[in-house]
């Protein structure tokens, strides 16, 4: 098969033929676009809860800004460096599309549950203390007591069986089994935005962070068929996944700004206590630009990356006619400049990579200044005394959520019949997907914000909208 017949094969034959006159990334586009998980997007959390304001982004808006500056990147890393252009490049995993890249852009957020990182955190939680629980049945309804080693064995078994939680997991749950179209699950989507989403190219068993069992099944498939190195991305899930740390880095900044929980000027950015926080919270992150970093390293990086903040703001001021909200537009803008300019691809281990470059080696320091960025903006937010009120609040809300759908027989009743039947259909297959736990797990993050609260205020407590309203 050429490069182009790699990149452009689907798991399942394509049944539409009328779709033939359209290119193959156009197909994908249009598929996601018009996905019902696409448009529950604007109903899910960025930093902010979804429907706190009519300024504050979404995980759509997110995702739409993340795929415009991603295709840019990409037309601008083609220009650049033609080795990544189809008919030059030697592996179908190293070639930069702006097409596929704005796909995967797209796309790369769908696993989110709603309320944010807390309620993937909560929905992890869950499946973490269900796997301990049945150990701990299995192993006390023995006749004997086990040793350690068998006892560490019973409790992977179950690890095995109910698996985890993850977004970006989730994420290809929904792009390759939930999501409906013909007579197969999923969206069918070409091997190239399939591999450009998939930013943690593991299975889930080794790696927190890694695919489902199901999915990865195929998805090491495409990567072995293409020969890309173990542990390696495509140049495609690379640029998406700095594209979206670029977003990230810049845009929650502003929302910030915006929403008044920073404030731009000496006293806010050069505050010693929150300059500690944000110290405290890189010393958490397992980013190997920070490796072999101690605090007394990383407090005067952190004060010099809010120091160019303030003067970069300072000297836009003036520009903008002392208008704030020019300003913060204008600021936003030149951080993504700055940072896609100088995006570059050099030469790995066996493997190439998308990075921040200068003088044609990788720019750490350059990394280093997006991660103070992204941590500011977790620190002037995340913890945010009113944000952890809603995160709270939203951690009651799944965790009733679950209690509600857990018993297979007395929650059928409340669970949409399209769940259970496709639940019933997988049981029958040779290798179910779905243990029942998992299915409700996958429901419930499947949820917006407003619908999650919505089927919580029906069930415990007062009810919202008229029953008319369709689930």
């Amino acid at each position: 098969m050429t490069l182009k017949e790699l990149r452009e094969h689907r798991q399942y034959p394509e049944q539409t033929k009328s779709d033939a006159s359209r290119a193959a990334y156009e197909r994908d586009y249009s598929r996601l676009i018009h996905s019902p998980t696409f448009r529950r997007l604007q109903g899910k959390s960025q930093v902010f809860g979804a429907g706190t304001g009519d300024y504050y982004r979404t995980r759509l808006t997110h995702s739409l800004e993340v795929a415009q500056i991603a295709r840019e990147a990409a037309r601008s890393l083609s220009r650049s460096y033609p080795e990544v252009m189809p008919e030059a490049a030697e592996n179908a995993g190293l070639i930069i599309d702006p097409e596929v890249v704005e796909c995967a852009a797209i796309a790369h957020d769908f696993g989110h549950p709603p309320f944010g990182h807390k309620g993937e955190e909560v929905l992890q939680g869950i499946l973490e203390k269900l796997i301990d629980s049945k150990a701990e049945q299995i192993i006390s309804s023995l006749p004997y007591t086990p040793t350690p080693l068998e006892a560490a064995g019973i409790r992977e078994e179950m690890r095995q069986k109910y698996e985890h939680f993850e977004g970006n997991a989730h994420n290809f749950r929904l792009i390759m089994y939930l999501e409906k179209r013909e007579n197969v699950n999923g969206l069918n989507l070409s091997d190239a935005v399939l591999l450009g989403i998939n930013k943690y190219p593991f299975p889930g068993l080794v790696n927190p962070k890694g695919m489902y069992r199901h999915e990865w099944e195929y998805i090491s498939h495409i990567r072995e068929t293409w020969g890309i190195p173990e542990g390696h991305k495509t140049l495609e899930a690379q640029l998406m996944d700095l594209c979206d740390d670029i977003a990230y880095s810049a845009h929650d900044l502003e929302d910030g700004i915006k929403a008044g929980k920073i404030e731009v000027h000496e006293h806010f950015l050069r505050d010693s206590y929150l300059n500690k926080l944000i110290v405290q919270k890189i010393m958490t992150l397992e980013d190997e630009v920070w490796k072999g970093w101690t605090e007394d390293r990383i407090y005067p990086k952190v004060e010099a990356v809010l120091g160019e903040f303030l003067r970069v703001w300072n000297e836009k001021m003036p520009t903008c006619e002392f208008d704030y909200s020019r300003t913060r537009r204008e600021v936003k803008a030149y951080w993504v400049s700055l940072f896609v300019g100088s995006l570059g691809v050099i030469d790995g281990d066996g493997w190439k990579k998308v990075t921040f470059v200068k003088d044609g080696a990788e720019d750490e320091d350059m990394l280093r200044t997006v991660s103070v960025l992204k941590s500011f903006a977790w620190v002037t937010m995340i913890r945010d005394l009113r944000v952890q009120r809603l995160q709270k609040r939203s951690e009651w809300i799944i965790k009733r959520l679950w209690d509600a759908f857990l018993d297979p027989v007395a929650s059928k009743a409340i669970i949409p019949s399209d769940w259970l039947q496709r639940y019933e259909a997988d049981q029958k297959r040779p290798r179910p997907i779905w243990t029942w736990e998992h299915m409700v797990i996958d429901y419930i993050a499947g949820m917006t914000d407003a619908f999650a609260e919505k089927i919580y205020n029906e069930l415990y407590g007062l009810k919202v909208g008229s029953i008319y309203d369709l689930d």
